[in-house]
């Protein structure tokens, strides 16, 4: 006697269905187009997980380059000074100085400037 594999079928298309509800027209309701539209987006949103970093490394790079020009300096001598200096912070931590402490990005900017 062969084994039929209804149950379990339906159990995949139900998971895809249930995680396609909120698509438009029959990416919601026709199990072909879902499981379509599900993996497109599943392949987006893992692209753009790592799109997302680089998106939000150049933010901060773009931060700490104008709070830097404010202190007659440029992005690349600013990290270079700090380098040199030995103070290691990352481009994150130095966008969020720049923009919530100018004070201290300030600081930071003489001893870039001093080395």
């Amino acid at each position: 006697m062969r084994v039929k594999g209804g149950s379990r079928t339906r159990q995949r298309h139900k998971k895809i269905l249930r995680q396609t509800k909120g698509y438009w027209g029959t990416r919601r309701r026709l199990f072909r187009r879902a499981n379509e539209a599900w993996m497109k987006a599943q392949f987006y949103a893992y692209r753009d997980r790592r799109n997302r970093r680089r998106d939000l490394r150049r933010l901060w790079i773009t931060r700490i380059n104008a709070a830097a020009r404010q202190h007659d300096l440029s992005y690349n001598r600013l990290i270079h000074g700090l380098k040199l200096a030995g103070i290691e912070l990352n481009r994150k931590i130095l966008a969020d100085i720049a923009v919530r402490d100018p004070e201290t990005f300030a600081q930071l900017a003489q001893v870039a400037k001093g080395v």
